[in-house]
């Protein structure tokens, strides 16, 4: 019984955050319409995503990876309810445990939208989340030469720039991009330091492109 209200309770969480996802998403899309970077094609070329290792696509309500999330989201709801109505209402859960938290992560791991990000006059986008200005402790970037974790994983990304945006209270870190030159770099710092944001690890406050 106790297993059973465990795995209730897991699978309610679980909708919870497919639909903050898709609200933050829904937000986070709505804000872009007027980023002050990237605004040309150009300055999204200059940034890759981590992982896909593909260059940004624009957060527009119109893209294929929006809809995805938006009708994905429903439909996953769908199947996590019927899973706590079998879960609560038979015994299926001890017969195929395995089976269902292995479709569990897989519904929640599924509904993701591709990687972007977003300067904007009252914070930034960075994957999808929304952050005000306010809540942005810091940046830290790293050149991607031999010898980085980074460098070989992909030629798009070999002596180009880790951008990483810490975020104050926030456990889990919205994760980094990679700025593909020193030219697009410059031009995000500026804006960034323009708000507020500036280089956690250095002391005196050097605008960290000049030095990398």
């Amino acid at each position: 019984m106790w297993v059973n209200l465990f795995f209730i309770f897991i699978f309610i969480l679980g909708i919870v955050y497919l639909i903050r996802y898709r609200l933050n998403l829904k937000y986070a899309a709505e804000k872009t319409g007027n980023a002050l970077y990237p605004t040309r094609q150009e300055d999204l070329n200059s940034i890759v995503i981590p992982g896909e290792f593909q260059v940004m696509q624009p957060l527009t309500k119109e893209t294929t990876s929006y809809r995805w999330v938006k009708w994905g989201t429903a439909g996953s709801i769908g199947l996590l309810t019927a899973l706590i109505a079998v879960v609560y209402w038979t015994d299926l859960l001890h017969q195929s445990i395995i089976s269902i938290v292995h479709l569990f992560f897989i519904l929640i791991s599924s509904i993701k939208h591709r990687g972007n990000f977003y300067l904007l006059s009252e914070g930034l986008v960075l994957n999808s989340y929304y952050v005000p200005w306010h809540r942005v402790k810091g940046y830290e970037v790293e050149k991607i030469i031999k010898w980085h974790e980074l460098y070989g994983l992909d030629d798009k990304i070999n002596y180009g720039y880790k951008l990483e945006v810490k975020v104050k209270n926030k456990w889990f870190q919205p994760q980094f991009v990679v700025i593909r030159d020193q030219v697009q770099l410059d031009r995000i710092l500026a804006l960034l330091e323009k708000h507020g944001v500036e280089d956690i690890r250095d002391a005196s406050h050097t605008p960290v492109s000049k030095n990398v």
